[in-house]
C-alpha cells in the first residue's frame, strides 16, 4: 500500500529486541510473544537449534519488514502465507530474505520450506530426517521461528515496537465494513468529526491520511505493517479519530489486528469477491469479525444497518461481545436508534427528518425527537451512509463513558452535527456530478449489481429524459457476477453502453460476452456495446439528450485502468469532462 509512513530509518532508529518488547508491552502481546518463543524451541529438531532460538530475543533488530524486497541488514522478516498458498515461492522470498534478516518469524513451517518438496517431512522418529532437517536450518544465515498464529498478534507487535521507540497516542478509531458505503461513510465520519472540533483522518480505498491531503491506496485495508505505521503516524500528528475501511479481505487476514477500534460500523452485504469467499454466508463471517471483542478488544460501539437482511450476524455478534449497539434505517415504521422519517430527494441534494431519541427537544409546547437536516449528498442510499455517520460522531463524544451511554449521557450536540451536514462533500468518485451546460453527469464507483442499482433508481426519480448507464466489470475477478451487472444496469437504465472497466489479464470482449448472458432481444435494442472505456464515453456524451442524466460507473475514483498487469492513466471524471468540452457541453 503506498501511503505515508513513519519507518524508523538506520541513522534515527533504536534498535529494540524482542524481551525488550516482552517487559514494555502489555500484559496479553507479551505472554504471545513469551509463548511464541517457547513453542518454538519445543518444536526445534535438535538441541543446537533450541538453543539458537532462544537467543533470538536478545537479538537487536531495527524495524519488521513484511516484503522481503524491502529488507534492510538488521531487519526481521516476516513470512506470511498467501491465500493460496506456493511454498516454491516463499520458499525463495526466504532464501532471499535470511541473507539480510537477523531472523525470520514465518507462518509456514520451515521444513516444508527448507526441503526440495513442497510438503513438509515426515520425520515420526527418524533420526537421520531430524539431523537433516536441522543440518538445513544451521545452513541458513539466520534463525527462523515457525509461527503459525502470528497474525493473532503481528499488528500488536509491530505497534509495540513502534510505540517502543516513541511512545504517542494513537487516536481511536471508528471501522466501517459492508460491501457498500464504506468510502463514503469513513469520509463522512471523518468530515463531521473535523467540523465539531475533532482532528481526523481516513484510511481507505480512495486514499490515507488528513482530511484534502490523502494519498493513493492499493488497497482498501493495508497490510498489518502499513495499516500500524499508518496508524503510529497519525498518533505523531494528533489526529484524534480515525475513519478507516475494514474489507472483508483485510478482516478474514486479519491485517487490522491490533488496531483499537471503538466503534465498528455495519453497511450492508451484497454479491462481492465471491472468487475469494466460497459463499455469502463466509463473506458475511468475515465482517462479523469486526464486531467481535474477541478481535478487537477496544469496542465500545456497534452502528448497524437493520434494513439489511444479514444485519442479524452482526446485532448477534456485537451483543455477544456486550456492545452498545445503536441501529439506524430508512424505514420510518422501524424503531432504530436513527431513522430517516422522511426523505425528500433532489439533484442538488436530500431533505431529511431524522428521528432518533439524541434530539429530545421542545418545539413550541410539545418535546420532539425529529430533526430537520438538508444534504448535498445525492441519492437515497447516501441518506443511509450519512445516517451512519451521524451516528458515529455521536458515537465519538460517548465512546470514554460507560458501555450504557444514552442520549441524555451523550456530551454531543445532535444539531451541532446536523448543522455541520450542510458543508460535506462527498467522496470522489461517488455519486461526483461532473458539470455541464446541459443535462447531468455523474461518476460512480458502483460495481456491484446492488450498488448499481441503487444508484440509478435513486437518479430514476429525478430524470426528465433518459437514463443512462456506461458500466463494464473487472477481469480475473467473480465472473459469476457478470451477467448480473448487466441485467442491474438494464432494469435500472433506459440505455446501457458496455465497455471495459479494469479487464487485467482477460481479453475484454471475453468479459463482455459473458455480461451478455441471458440478455433479451428488447435489452439487446437498447444496449450498445464498445470495449474501450474512452470512446463508449464519448458516446454516451454525444448521444445523450438535454434532459438526460448519464451514470460512468465502476471505477470512481480511480486514476488508471489495469490491462495485462500494467496500470494506465485514466481517470473517468478527467475523460467525462475531456467528452464533454469535445461536444460542446461545458
Amino acid at each position: 500500500m503506498t501511503m505515508p509512513t513513519l519507518s524508523p530509518n538506520s541513522a534515527t532508529v533504536t534498535t529494540a529486541t524482542l524481551q525488550q518488547l516482552i517487559d514494555t508491552s502489555g500484559s496479553r502481546l507479551a505472554q504471545q510473544l513469551t509463548a511464541m518463543i517457547a513453542a518454538s524451541v519445543q518444536q526445534a529438531p535438535s538441541q543446537s537449534g533450541a538453543d539458537q532460538i532462544q537467543s533470538i530475543a536478545h537479538i537487536p533488530f531495527q524495524q519488521f519488514q513484511l516484503d522481503s524486497r524491502q529488507l534492510s541488514n538488521n531487519d526481521v522478516f516476516i513470512l506470511l502465507k498467501s491465500h493460496n498458498p506456493n511454498y516454491q515461492k516463499s520458499r525463495n522470498y526466504l532464501l532471499q530474505a535470511a541473507e539480510k534478516a537477523v531472523f525470520v518469524l514465518s507462518e509456514m513451517d520451515p521444513a516444508a520450506l527448507i526441503s526440495e518438496a513442497n510438503t513438509p517431512l515426515k520425520m515420526d522418529g527418524d533420526s537421520n530426517a531430524q539431523q537433516q532437517l536441522a543440518q538445513q536450518l544451521a545452513a541458513l544465515p539466520c534463525p527462523i521461528l515457525y509461527v503459525p498464529n502470528i497474525r493473532d498478534f503481528l499488528g500488536s507487535l509491530i505497534q509495540a515496537y513502534l510505540q517502543y521507540q516513541q511512545p504517542v497516542t494513537l487516536p481511536k478509531v471508528v471501522a466501517v465494513t459492508g460491501t457498500n458505503g464504506k468510502t463514503t461513510i469513513s469520509q463522512l465520519v471523518a468530515q463531521l468529526t473535523q467540523l465539531t472540533g475533532m482532528s481526523s483522518a481516513v484510511m481507505g480505498t480512495a486514499g490515507n491520511g488528513r482530511l484534502g491531503a490523502l494519498v493513493q491506496a492499493s488497497h482498501t485495508t493495508g497490510d498489518a505493517l502499513a495499516v500500524q505505521q499508518f496508524l503510529y503516524q497519525m498518533g505523531t500528528e494528533n489526529a484524534e479519530i480515525l475513519a478507516l475501511e475494514a474489507s472483508s479481505h483485510g478482516l478474514d487476514q486479519q491485517r487490522l489486528q491490533g488496531v483499537p477500534v471503538s466503534i465498528a460500523i455495519y453497511t450492508n452485504l451484497s454479491r462481492d469477491h465471491l472468487d475469494y469467499h466460497a459463499d455469502m454466508e463466509e463473506y458475511a463471517s468475515a465482517k462479523a469479525k469486526l464486531f467481535d471483542k474477541a478481535h478487537f478488544p477496544d469496542l465500545t460501539h456497534a452502528i448497524i444497518n437493520v434494513d439489511d437482511e444479514h444485519a442479524q450476524i452482526m446485532l448477534d455478534t456485537a451483543t455477544a461481545s456486550d456492545l452498545t449497539v445503536w441501529t439506524y434505517s430508512l424505514e420510518p415504521a422501524t424503531s432504530a436508534t436513527f431513522v430517516a422519517a422522511d426523505i425528500e430527494p433532489s439533484l442538488q441534494g436530500v431533505k431529511i427528518s431524522l428521528r432518533t431519541d439524541f434530539n429530545d427537544k421542545t418545539v413550541g409546547d410539545e418535546k420532539t425527537d425529529i430533526i430537520e437536516i438538508v444534504s448535498p449528498l445525492l441519492g437515497r442510499f447516501n441518506v443511509a451512509n450519512l445516517l451512519a455517520a451521524i451516528a458515529a460522531a455521536v458515537a465519538t463524544g460517548t465512546v470514554a463513558g460507560t458501555k450504557s451511554a444514552s442520549a441524555t449521557d451523550s456530551n454531543v450536540d445532535i444539531g451541532r452535527i446536523a448543522t455541520a451536514v450542510t458543508q460535506l462533500q462527498g467522496a470522489v468518485g461517488r455519486m461526483q456530478r461532473v458539470s455541464s451546460n446541459d443535462g447531468c453527469f455523474i461518476v460512480d464507483y458502483a460495481h456491484t449489481p446492488d450498488a448499481l442499482s441503487q444508484v440509478l433508481a435513486s437518479l430514476k426519480t429525478h430524470c426528465k429524459g433518459q437514463l443512462w448507464a456506461v458500466f463494464g466489470c473487472g477481469g480475473d475477478r467473480d465472473a459469476g457476477k457478470r451477467p448480473l451487472m448487466a441485467q442491474a444496469g438494464l432494469t435500472g437504465a433506459d440505455q446501457v453502453v458496455l465497455t471495459a472497466d479494469n479487464p487485467r489479464t482477460e481479453d475484454p470482449n471475453a468479459i463482455l460476452q459473458d455480461m451478455q448472458a441471458g440478455m433479451s432481444a428488447e435489452q439487446y435494442q437498447r444496449t450498445h456495446i464498445e470495449p474501450a472505456r474512452q470512446k463508449a464515453i464519448e458516446y454516451a456524451v454525444s448521444q445523450a439528450g438535454p434532459d438526460d442524466i448519464v451514470v460512468i460507473a465502476g471505477k470512481g475514483h480511480e486514476t488508471y485502468q489495469e490491462i495485462n498487469n500494467v496500470r494506465y492513466d485514466f481517470d473517468d471524471s478527467v475523460i467525462l469532462q475531456q467528452a464533454l468540452a469535445q461536444a460542446g457541453r461545458i
